[in-house]
């Protein structure tokens, strides 16, 4: 029997007494069933001799804990996905969940749940809510001293049923007033552009250099619902006469490799994307369809791309990078990739319940140059892993730099509220500050982005036929 049709038992209690009382009774008949008992061998000294006995959600965080450290020593992408981690990967994948659209703080005097913003379009931002609003009750219970975590279970449900959220909100009178908000399908959107539009949060602006028509869009995950908004957002710069634009993949840490290959046939009429090979060497081989094919060269427009990269740009952005790379399509600027070569599929636990699954290394993605870009532990700076900026786009940054581009990241995701909703002085987004209580960079100072600036730089250039 294959293993991976074994894993399930151990995290079952009742199958692991079972294994106890056969442990001690019956020959091993192969060599699964050992490998098991070992397992069976450990959990009954740990019940019989551990300091202190062990609760039965104590025994299910053990033995979860023993195969996710399992996998992990395969290496650090292999995982177990317990009921809670498997809803957390499903919404990542997804892009989206059943929910009212709020990001939660906690009110540091109240101690109260606290509106750090409302998501546009979504029913949170559609019934008013603003920055800043406290929440003193979901349903009938009280916010006070309520974790997030918490708060997101009570919050987040199925598609179509109605929570009621107690807002408190200073200077209205009265003060509190009770939301009944229709939870719907909430969109995480992984793609951005310049900045929110004022009349219209839920538009972007796309360029930023609007003389030149050179755009930017960011892809900050690659979900199910990238290639659909990518796509989109290349319609309107298109519709508007967009010359060029800037990939910005910085800290993007992938996703899934179908929404890869799709978001680089958008900027290649043909050829290799990417292939794949697994244990066996068996080899899958993802090309360009020019159907495909949007923001693309023609003679009387060259439309060139750049691509933004960091140390924090790994699988699918690799991906995305490294093809656009090979075919000469992109300039890379930025900083060297993560070097991450390897893919994951996700094997469903049948048999578990709660449900349960693991992710798996199970193959090897390789660049159209015919190079694995994958950092091994042992792989040293001079050796060849990652995507490296093209020749004389390197713009190494410092850690402020880093800390300064999330922040602004952050930024661009905060809108106070409907306009309309938010009065003439919408809040502005939070301060962010560590442990300590002291910001993590001076904000005041205005954002210099070196690494867009020089990627634009170079599109101007080239767009002047240099």
């Amino acid at each position: 029997m294959p293993l991976r049709n074994l894993v399930w038992l151990l995290v079952v209690p009742a199958i692991i007494m079972v294994g106890l009382a056969v442990s001690y009774s019956a020959p091993a008949p192969d060599k699964d069933y050992k490998l098991v008992r070992q397992i069976v061998d450990v959990l009954a000294e740990v019940d019989t001799n551990y300091v202190r006995e062990l609760k039965d959600e104590d025994r299910q965080k053990l033995v979860e804990d023993m195969i996710d450290g399992g996998l992990r020593q395969l290496d650090p992408h292999s995982e177990y996905l317990n009921e809670k981690k498997l809803k957390e990967f499903e919404t990542t994948s997804e892009g989206s969940f059943g929910g009212v659209g709020i990001s939660l703080d906690i009110d540091p005097k109240t101690n109260l749940l606290k509106v750090n913003h409302p998501m546009p379009g979504t029913p949170a931002y559609d019934a008013g809510l603003v920055a800043n609003d406290l929440i003193a009750k979901v349903g009938d219970q009280s916010t006070e001293g309520m974790k997030i975590e918490e708060a997101r279970r009570l919050i987040t449900g199925r598609i179509g049923t109605t929570v009621d959220l107690t807002i408190r909100r200073e200077g209205r009178n009265p003060p509190e007033f009770v939301a009944p908000l229709q939870r719907a399908r909430i969109e995480l959107h992984p793609v951005t552009g310049v900045a929110r539009q004022t009349a219209d949060p839920l538009r972007w602006e796309w360029f930023v250099d609007p003389k030149q028509k050179i755009a930017l869009v960011r892809i900050q995950t690659f979900s199910e619902l990238t290639t659909k908004e990518l796509r989109a957002a290349i319609g309107e710069i298109e519709a508007a006469g967009g010359k060029a634009i800037i990939l910005d993949l910085r800290d993007d840490p992938g996703g899934l490799l179908k929404q890869a290959i799709e978001v680089a046939n958008a900027f290649l009429p043909e050829g290799k994307i990417v292939s794949t090979r697994d244990r066996r060497d068996n080899e899958r081989s993802f090309s360009a369809k020019k159907e495909g094919g949007m923001f693309l060269p023609t003679p009387d427009n060259p439309r060139p791309v750049a691509v933004l990269v960091n140390r924090n740009s790994a699988s699918a952005s690799e991906i995305v990078a490294a093809a656009l790379q090979d075919h000469q399509r992109a300039i890379v600027v930025g900083e060297r990739t993560y070097g991450k070569g390897s893919v994951q599929k996700l094997l469903p636990l049948l048999n578990s319940d709660p449900p349960a699954a693991i992710k798996l290394t199970t193959e090897t993605y390789w660049r159209p140059n015919g190079k694995n870009i994958h950092r091994y532990p042992d792989s040293k700076e001079i050796d060849d892993w990652g995507v490296r900026p093209d020749t004389g786009f390197e713009v190494p940054t410092t850690e402020d730099e880093r800390i300064r581009y999330h922040i602004e990241m952050l930024n661009l995701e905060f809108v106070a509220g409907k306009p309309g909703a938010v009065g003439p002085n919408p809040p502005a987004p939070p301060s962010r500050k560590g442990l300590d209580g002291k910001p993590f960079v001076d904000e005041s100072k205005p954002f210099e982005d070196r690494v867009l600036n020089r990627a634009v730089d170079a599109l101007k250039r080239k767009l002047a036929g240099g």
